[in-house]
């Protein structure tokens, strides 16, 4: 079967990884040493630290060699290898590579990495430095795949969720390891401790359920974002893909249909 290689195992990745694998793909994933993942209970990433991670029925499985991806990749489980630079893909050269990292910035993907590549949302130009870019912002074009230029902008601004957008997001008040105080699923209250960076608390802004935050220990520089507040208070949301995953996922199959001549 075609084989697909997403560099990021985190939500938006998740999404894609499960949409590919359930259309025959064969997939692989290539994540970073200490994934930040925040919501990583949807976060194939989080198999780096736990050795395998299931959502929504599908399990990924830690490797470490290009070898045992390779074969994993083809069973009815997915490898995640931790490989920021990419070497896997000089092994093994893949018919599509999708780049879900969400660096929202020029990065070392280029079309000379497989037949086909895909750029999840801004610091892609299709035609340049992907075949195709997927767009990644919330609203009407969410999910529409982009053959010739880029994909809105980084507004820097998080999508809008039950009318709240900025005040949902944790970030880290300064450097240092992420002590969690009230992990994914706790409904916290505004004003709530949620967690402790480099000794600095970081308090919910909101009232709602914790449906995201990095994985516990991690080590992260002043602005990261760590986690996020969902005011919708439901729980299911904390363990199952998201609207805007998906909608990503049905863009960049699109795109590998179309580019790839799989169909």
């Amino acid at each position: 079967m075609p084989l697909t290689v997403v560099r990021g195992g985190g939500d938006l990745g998740t999404g894609i990884v499960h949409r590919m694998k359930r259309s025959g793909f064969d997939v692989v994933i290539l994540e970073a040493e200490r994934p930040l993942s925040v919501r990583r209970t949807v976060s194939f990433s989080e198999a780096v630290y736990l050795g395998s991670m299931v959502v929504e029925g599908m399990k990924a499985v830690c490797v470490r060699d290009a070898g045992a991806a390779a074969e994993i990749s083809s069973s009815q489980d997915v490898p995640v290898m931790a490989d920021e630079e990419a070497e896997f893909i000089k092994v093994v050269k893949p018919d599509v590579l999708v780049d879900a990292r969400m660096l929202k910035r020029k990065n070392d993907t280029n079309t000379g990495m497989a037949a086909v590549v895909i750029g999840c949302g801004p610091g892609f130009e299709a035609g340049r430095d992907v075949h195709a870019v997927v767009e990644t912002v919330r609203g009407h074009d969410l999910g529409r795949v982009i053959m010739h230029g880029s994909a809105l902008p980084n507004t820097g601004k998080p999508g809008t969720i039950a009318g709240i957008s900025q005040e949902r997001v944790l970030y880290a008040p300064a450097d240092g390891r992420v002590d969690v105080m009230m992990d994914i699923g706790s409904i916290a209250d505004k004003e709530d401790v949620v967690a402790v960076v480099g000794g600095a608390e970081v308090r919910a802004r909101i009232d709602g359920i914790v449906r995201g935050m990095i994985h516990p220990g991690s080590y992260v520089k002043m602005g990261t974002k760590i986690g996020d507040i969902d005011p919708r208070e439901n729980a299911g949301y904390c363990y199952t893909i998201s609207d805007k995953a998906r909608a990503v996922a049905g863009g960049v199959l699109e795109a590998a249909l179309c580019l790839g001549g799989f169909l």
